[in-house]
């Protein structure tokens, strides 16, 4: 009984470590001599900069991603409910007031705010926005994107 206990051991451990080889044989960053068969990268390929499909690292990133996805909604809900709407339908805030409210729902409104206008949720000028020197730089919510937000809530 603990001979075939330990075969079994030791066959699971031959297993580990032929897949770790094969692991290391199509990484590009390895150092073990065994990879010198590894596939170049090229970024003409489709998965060049992409986690291996399945990965936990895939995974990972596809969760992040719709966290992100989240925020963003949820900053465009905060700028359809504190903004003032125009007469071509899009809301506008100053970056003060809006800084202000929002740092009490989060501490990456820059960030989101940025991600939000490279999806052409929202408008600003200038590349970055600093608290303090654009204070009074207006932020647009884009009509177009008061679709895909859930209907306000009644006394927010």
């Amino acid at each position: 009984m603990a001979q075939k206990n330990l075969t079994a051991k030791v066959s699971f451990w031959k297993q580990q470590e032929e897949e770790h080889k094969q692991k290391q044989l199509i990484n590009p960053f390895s150092s073990w001599e065994g990879a010198s068969h590894r596939q170049k990268l090229s970024k003409e390929d489709e998965h060049y900069g992409r986690p291996v499909e399945g990965s936990k690292t895939e995974f990972r990133g596809k969760m992040a991603g719709e966290m992100v996805s989240h925020e963003i909604i949820e900053l465009c809900c905060v700028l359809r409910n504190l903004g003032h709407q125009q007469g071509n339908g899009n809301y506008h805030i100053t970056f003060r007031d809006l800084f202000e409210a929002y740092t009490k729902i989060s501490n990456k409104l820059v960030g989101m705010l940025m991600r939000a206008r490279k999806q052409n949720l929202v408008e600003f000028e200038g590349e970055m926005l600093w608290q303090g020197r654009d204070n009074f730089v207006v932020i647009a919510l884009l009509k177009e994107t008061l679709a895909i937000l859930p209907p306000p809530v009644p006394g927010q």
